[in-house]
């Protein structure tokens, strides 16, 4: 069969039981990831699903699955959300708008922490959305800083730290200030203005050194198992 056939070929449908098995696994799986990170045990997500750990990996063979069909719904909205920042008419507005709305997807989500902040293996259809979303961030803040709003020397590679710092806020906050990461993002955000700029003590890290952050913060999780 060729490459067009395949894609004339219509996907199969699921039966009603095993589509409420996967609608099922999948709920309980955003409530887990959600409260546990990407790390949280299948074997604890099938059986509050009420099915047996088999029919978990019938659906979704690695964990990688699970964590792609829990996410796409996130990941699209990431990407409407610098989509949003790019189109705006001001500048800053734009700016400091697309990193409220990117801290807001990771505010009591630690699953979409551990995806917003790891290297980690997925498909190609994610890698693609990443792709698009870092390069609408970069123009994001390049558009700021030519209508003279953010400081110069801010780089795309260090809103990586804000993305790090926002994942451990939201952590340690969520059950006695959920709202808490606001402060500290405001507070980022004035540092990040151009008239409050001041030599940095340090240079900005490359896109290499940030890639490899982290992938390093990704080999601490068993996702791929």
């Amino acid at each position: 069969m060729s490459d067009s056939d395949r894609s004339r070929c219509p996907k199969r449908v699921l039966r009603r039981d095993a589509q409420r098995n996967r609608d099922a696994l999948i709920a309980v799986a955003r409530t887990a990831f959600a409260q546990d990170g990407i790390d949280a045990p299948l074997e604890s997500i099938a059986k509050r699903a009420g099915v047996a750990i088999g029919t978990l990996y019938r659906h979704f063979p690695t964990r990688l699955d699970v964590i792609e069909a829990i996410f796409a719904e996130k990941l699209a909205e990431w990407l409407a959300a610098a989509e949003r920042g790019a189109a705006a008419d001001d500048p800053w507005e734009g700016f400091a708008g697309y990193l409220e709305d990117m801290c807001a997807l990771q505010a009591g989500d630690r699953g979409f922490n551990d995806l917003a902040s790891m290297r980690l293996p997925s498909s190609p259809e994610v890698e693609r959305l990443r792709l698009r979303i870092f390069e609408l961030s970069r123009d994001i803040l390049h558009r700021a800083q030519r209508a003279g709003a953010v400081r110069p020397d801010l780089t795309p590679e260090d809103l990586a730290f804000l993305v790090w710092s926002q994942a451990r806020i939201t952590q340690a906050t969520r059950e006695v200030a959920p709202s808490a990461w606001r402060r500290h993002l405001a507070l980022l955000l004035d540092g990040f203005r151009a008239e409050r700029a001041h030599p940095l003590p340090e240079p900005a890290m490359t896109p290499t050194q940030v890639g490899l952050a982290m992938a390093a913060l990704g080999g601490s999780s068993s996702c791929p198992g």
